[in-house]
This record gives structure tokens, sequence and C-alpha cells, in this order.
């Protein structure tokens, strides 16, 4: 079995914000797309144009309707990959030390030329994050993006993993969360992230933002403008260009 170190360097990790998760999955297609192509094997599909298919990822989108106990159902989109734990179950379950968890950074990545696939680590992790690549008969995971993050040859405001980098609604953020004054941490701190299923005890890195409350209309029966209101114009009689364009279009 593979031991994880006494402690790491940085907790680097994300941040991921369920309220402003539109579940648009370009987060799931970026990171296909440059996992397919750099670190480690490729990621493969099965038979991706029939009714059978399947296909490796390492992050994926779950959406949920959640009924509160007041109030109108919600629709929460989930995104998902490894947490990058702290007591990662899945390292200290390998056989052959395939899987292990850096002490500079504190990422867990996996050896592919030493994984045999047998699937333990997929077993003993809680969030399903470990995905056997049927091609290459080795598991795959979130590497956050390992081969972007420290690219010199990349511009620097590439230097982040692929899904922070393609997500429009600005959902998910990179940063070390070890650093209590990190730009994530404070996050963290504001927002009340949390750690998902803590009573796992494997203490993720990852945490996720919870979604803000909804606003809420008045009563029944109060007299409510759904419409913007009207705004005054700035000017009564328009002038110079547009003044010329408002002539020119009533001759027609």
């Amino acid at each position: 079995m593979t031991t994880l170190p006494a402690k790491t360097d940085k907790k680097l990790g994300l941040v991921i914000d369920l309220d402003t998760c539109v579940g648009c999955h370009a987060c799931v297609i970026s990171c296909k797309g440059w996992n397919t192509e750099n670190y480690g094997a490729p990621l493969s599909d099965q038979n991706a144009y029939g009714a059978d298919n399947s296909g490796t990822f390492l992050n994926r989108v779950h959406s949920y309707e959640v009924q509160p106990d007041v109030g109108a159902a919600q629709l929460i989109h989930f995104p998902k990959s490894c947490l990058h734990c702290e007591d990662a179950p899945c390292v200290t379950v390998c056989p052959t030390g395939a899987s292990y968890k850096r002490v500079e950074d504190g990422i867990v990545l996996v050896n592919e030329s030493d994984c045999i696939g047998c699937g333990l680590c997929a077993w003993a992790c809680p969030y399903g994050a470990r995905e056997l690549d049927q091609a290459e008969g080795v598991m795959k995971k979130c590497t956050l993006c390992v081969d972007r993050i420290y690219n010199e040859n990349l511009p620097e405001e590439d230097r982040e993993p692929a899904c922070v980098r393609t997500c429009p609604s600005n959902a998910r953020h990179f940063g070390d969360l070890g650093d209590p004054d990190s730009a994530v941490s404070q996050l963290v701190a504001e927002r009340g992230g949390m750690d998902l299923m803590p009573e796992q005890g494997t203490k993720p890195v990852n945490q996720y933002l919870p979604p803000r409350p909804k606003d809420t209309l008045p009563d029944a029966g109060h007299e409510f403008d759904v419409l913007a209101p009207f705004l005054e114009p700035i000017a009564t009689e328009p002038k110079g260009f547009l003044s010329w364009l408002d002539k020119t279009l009533e001759k027609f």
C-alpha cells in the first residue's frame, strides 16, 4: 500500500460556486480536450456515435432539482472531479504506488506506467471521481492540469486548469487553499465554503460555495410590476447624428 505525505507545502485546489454554475458543460469539454492531448494517455471513447456509447471524463456535471421546505424548486448544477483530499483513501489503497500525493503542492496524481488497473482506488474513493480508461486499462483522474499550471511556454493567464480558464460564468476558481490569504481562501471564508461529504473524513481540498437564497416575490394580492420601470428620456429632442438619423428614417 502507498503512504501519504505527513504534510504538503501547498494545497492547490478548486473552489466551485454552485450559485453561478449554469451547467453548460464547458468545463467538461475543455477538460476532455486538454487531457486527451497532453498529460498521460488520451481519454478514450467507446462507440462514441452509437446508442451504447461511453467514455472517460475527468470532470462531470450533474444536475438536480431541489425542493426546499418553503418556496419554489431550484435547479442545482453540481460539477464533480477529484477533490485532491488530504487524507486520500485512493492513495493509501493503491497496491503499486501508482497513486500518490505530491509534497510540493498536494496534487493527487496517477503514475500510469505503474497502474495495473485493479480499480481499488475507484472503489475507495467515496466521490466516484476516478475512472478506468477502457482503451488504456489505467485509472484516470483530475490532475488539476499540472501540465498547464507550471508550463512556462503558456502565457501567464493560461497557467490555470482548463476548466477554470473556460468557465463562462466564473463559477470555478483555482489557487492555494493552504494559504489563508489567497484569493480562493478568502472567497471560501466570505461565502461559507464547505467540504463535500465531510463525514467521510477525507479532508477534501476542493471546496463548494453554496447557492445564495433566491429573490422572493411580494405576497399575493400586493401590486407588483415584473417589468423594469420605464426610464425618463435623457433628451426630448435628438441632436447631432441621432437627429439626422431620426429625420431620415421618418421619410421611409
